[in-house]
């Protein structure tokens, strides 16, 4: 009589990781990005334009209250980073049909956000909490320092006072951080809800992740974001017209670029 021979040992299943897969970045990318961005721009400019010309109006918004009423700018600056995701997730739409060889559509990049907004209102709900405690801290320090908030010229003034030194440092590091963070969080999350409908968490995670593993060139290309935009604001926000767009469909490529496909 054979004795029946012992099942076959089976490996335990390694658990499926629910985080994607990151790609390595070189130095050379971010530059690459703007490129494709501007080639982006240049094969659908309407909608670039439109979206252009809504980032320089909110910016003509944002100044002009904070020149007339400056308790009131916190607000509308939550506001706008609220809008912000929205306008950039129709940029993303239109890159996002052009890689595909689609023809975009304006309509289509307007209601971008529609089966998403669960995702992105989660998504906001944070960032907004955030910029709420970025403009708290802000508060702070100018009460701290100056016994009160002071105007538009003389928040310029204070700004400029090299007296205000230990101001200055205190204001310049307290934004550094909360614009880091809010960087590191974001700077892929909002094309991959679009892209990948994930949740806001994975996200968020995820582009935390990119930071945190390839600091470098990240820093590359917010330092190459923060100097493009720098510049668009100094004609009175008229180089946003372009450098708004421009940057949003290199965004997408960076997501594109960071994030392998599944």
């Amino acid at each position: 009589m054979e004795t029946p021979a012992d099942p076959p040992v089976r490996e335990p299943a390694a658990p499926a990781s629910s985080s994607p897969r990151l790609n390595t970045l070189q130095w050379r990318d971010p530059p690459r990005w703007l490129a494709l961005g501007w080639h982006d721009f240049r094969r659908a400019p309407a909608i670039g334009l439109f979206y252009g010309l809504c980032f320089m109006v909110m910016g003509w918004a944002l100044l002009k209250v904070y020149e007339h009423a400056p308790a009131y700018t916190l607000a509308l600056s939550a506001g706008f980073l609220l809008m912000g995701p929205f306008l950039c997730l129709g940029l993303y739409r239109v890159s996002q049909r052009l890689e595909a060889g689609e023809k975009p559509d304006f309509g289509d990049s307007l209601l971008a956000w529609d089966q998403r907004i669960s995702a992105l209102g989660i998504f906001g709900f944070v960032l907004l909490v955030l910029e709420m405690l970025w403009g708290r801290a802000t508060l702070v320090i100018f009460a701290v320092s100056f016994d009160g908030m002071p105007d538009f010229k003389g928040s310029l003034l204070a700004l400029l006072d090299p007296d205000n030194i230990g101001f200055i440092v205190a204001w310049v590091g307290v934004g550094a951080i909360f614009a880091t963070l809010i960087y590191a969080i974001s700077v892929v999350s909002i094309p991959m809800i679009l892209h990948r409908r994930t949740d806001a968490i994975t996200a968020g995670l995820t582009s935390l992740r990119l930071v945190l593993t390839q600091t470098g060139v990240m820093l590359w290309w917010a330092f190459l974001i923060a100097l493009l935009v720098g510049l668009a604001l100094l004609p009175w926000f008229a180089g946003l017209l372009v450098v708004g767009p421009v940057v949003g469909h290199a965004s997408w490529h960076a997501y594109r670029a960071a994030v392998a496909d599944d």
